[in-house]
């Protein structure tokens, strides 16, 4: 906080004005005439911000706000010889902008950090084969690229070869992944492997990253619906509050006070009457609420996507990439040693994701003694033939005899591939796209907070049910197309339910964009992030069910600052009226109250 004030020129300035104030204080004590112009020059240095937001906002936006009272009221202050109750209220007012612009730079610094993921440079391959280092944003689709051991990638593209990287800034998952040659890897990720060239396949104002710091870019400038409540009703105020003013003045000069006392009372109602702690009651916990989230790595579109997330009573959720990792593992294999190196030696031929499963998992066994003189052949049937060696899936093996009873163990919910040599079934592998462990509590955690969850996947009856089975999903809805996403959730909304979608794939971005809260996983298609109203960075539930509990929580904040702002405005207007309330009382408590309320706010950056 220290350093951000110093750092800032409005906290510059307030600095000058608290010494100025000081010596004000010091002066008067020695009965110094010099003490006046001590805290004009408090005045000036506290109230210069203050005063160009008043007169940009009142000449070029036609609209008056708070910072204009706290300006006429000093002013006034000074008028009738108070001059240090005038230094004290723009004193404790900058404190509150201060407070204010912490929190939207909180906020901000999930921007850098992002940024801080991804290299501004980058080497760039020529045709010699020389390199070049390049600005990242010089790169253009087609460019090679070079990635050394242990860098970070410097925008998305296609690897020239099998390579290990580390996904875990925008996933999560701490292991390096292996990513198949023309397989795409993408900007801030780690190479954890040998060097490898790198085809540019986007932009670099079009990578995952790059759409991720726009969002967060955005959110800043989405203020919440209670935010945006404020500030029309902020201008209409703060205009009732100009003319009343001078009304009470008038009342009370004509009820016989002196014209000093009247003026005096009506620069008290001036500053207590002014809404600053309720101005400030909902930007600064959005922002640090945004700011708390983007740590966590769940990034909202705004202030309006935060709280809606506390009012969520359905939540849709796709199955593959979302409950699930999205790619296939070997869960299970029957077959003797040898058959096995044969199976992985000729699934190395192939790119499709099931081979490239098998080789994963098998990488370290060894293949040196298989004979590989005759040449693997694509079977018609998705499967492979080397020799008298057949692998695929279950209906390449109707004629084929099963000695050792392998054919039923295909189960539902499984992709099983078998071996065959010589017309008999001797090997089984079995795949399946593994639940996360994190989306099982999140779901159990969503569900007792009283948000249904139901499952609204493409893939079939079987997968549907063993994933729900797994996460404890009791609704499914299977084999659904895009429109029937879009179906279930409009049915939904029908029946007055707040409707939440979770989704990464480019068939669930009219789901994600119909639904009232549109959810987006970071490592899916572009075109789901930039219809979601919340992007889950990392991929993991957990993170979006303690932004579920924080909406609420900022919620709450939110309801006890409007109540507390509102509550110290009337009591100290109510004492003014009554003539029990002086300005240096009304100052403290009302300027006072404001900073309370936004340290309130802040309160959310440590949830």
């Amino acid at each position: 906080m220290w350093t951000f004030i110093r750092n800032q020129r409005e906290g510059q300035f307030l600095l000058l004005g608290v010494a100025c104030t000081v010596l004000a204080f010091l002066l008067m004590a020695f009965q110094s005439p010099l003490s006046v112009w001590a805290f004009y020059a408090a005045i000036l240095f506290c109230g210069y911000h203050a005063a160009k937001d008043a007169i940009v906002d009142t000449m070029y936006e036609r609209q008056v706000n708070v910072d204009l009272l706290m300006v006429l009221s000093a002013l006034g202050a000074c008028l009738i010889g108070y001059e240090s109750e005038g230094a004290m209220l723009l004193i404790i007012f900058a404190t509150a902008e201060i407070l204010e612009d912490y929190a939207t730079n909180k906020s901000s610094q999930a921007i850098t950090e992002l940024m801080d993921q991804v290299p501004d440079r980058a080497h760039r391959l020529l045709p010699s084969g020389q390199s070049e280092e390049v600005a990242t944003e010089d790169l253009r689709v087609g460019d090679w690229v070079l990635v050394q051991k242990g860098e970070r990638l410097p925008i998305d593209g296609w690897a020239d070869r099998t390579v290990e990287v580390n996904e875990s800034s925008l996933t999560g998952e701490s292991l390096p992944v292996s990513r198949s040659e023309g397989e795409e890897v993408f900007a801030g990720t780690i190479n954890e492997g040998n060097a490898f060239k790198l085809k540019v396949s986007k932009s670099s104002s079009e990578t995952i990253f790059s759409n991720i710091i726009r969002m967060v870019d955005q959110a800043q400038s989405r203020p919440s619906r209670v935010a945006r409540t404020i500030d029309a009703f902020e201008s209409k105020y703060v205009t009732g509050v100009l003319i009343a003013v001078p009304l009470f003045i008038l009342a009370l000069y004509l009820l016989g006070y002196g014209f000093t006392a009247a003026f005096y009372r009506g620069m008290v109602l001036l500053t207590v009457a002014s809404p600053c702690a309720l101005v400030a009651s909902a930007t600064p916990a959005s922002l640090a609420a945004i700011s708390n989230g983007a740590k966590q790595g769940i990034l909202c579109k705004g202030g309006a996507a935060m709280e809606s997330l506390a009012n969520l009573e359905t939540l849709f959720v796709d199955k593959t990439g979302t409950l699930t990792y999205g790619n296939f593992q070997v869960v299970d294999y029957h077959m003797d040693s040898d058959i096995l190196a044969q199976v992985v030696a000729m699934e190395q031929s192939s790119s499709h994701p099931i081979a490239q499963a098998i080789t994963t998992h098998f990488n370290d066994l060894d293949l040196s003694q298989v004979d590989q003189s005759q040449p693997v052949e694509e079977e018609s049937g998705a499967g492979l033939r080397q020799g008298n060696v057949l692998v695929g899936k279950l209906s390449m093996f109707n004629d084929y005899a099963d000695p050792d009873h392998l054919l039923p163990l295909a189960k539902v919910g499984q992709t099983t591939i078998f071996v065959g040599r010589n017309h008999h079934v001797v090997g089984m592998i079995a795949l399946a796209d593994r639940v996360r462990p994190e989306a099982q509590k999140a779901v159990a955690d969503f569900q007792a907070s009283g948000v249904t969850v139901q499952l609204l996947t493409g893939d079939n009856d079987g997968v549907a049910q063993k994933v729900a089975q797994a996460t404890g999903i009791d609704q499914v809805w299977s084999q659904c197309l895009p429109e029937d996403k879009i179906r279930q959730v409009t049915l939904a909304q029908d029946q007055g339910q707040v409707v939440g979608m979770i989704g990464d794939g480019i068939n669930d971005a009219p789901a994600l964009a119909n639904a009232d809260l549109g959810i987006a996983m970071g490592s899916g298609a572009s075109i789901a992030m930039e219809s979601g109203d919340i992007v889950i960075v990392k991929n993991d539930l957990g993170k979006l069910y303690h932004s579920y509990q924080l909406s609420h929580r900022l919620n709450r904040i939110i309801k006890e600052n409007v109540v507390f702002a509102v509550g110290v405005i009337v009591i100290l207007v109510l004492l003014n009226l009554l003539g029990w309330l002086d300005l240096p009382a009304g100052v403290v408590f009302h300027e006072g109250s404001t900073i309370l309320v936004i340290l309130n706010g802040l309160r959310l950056l440590k949830y």
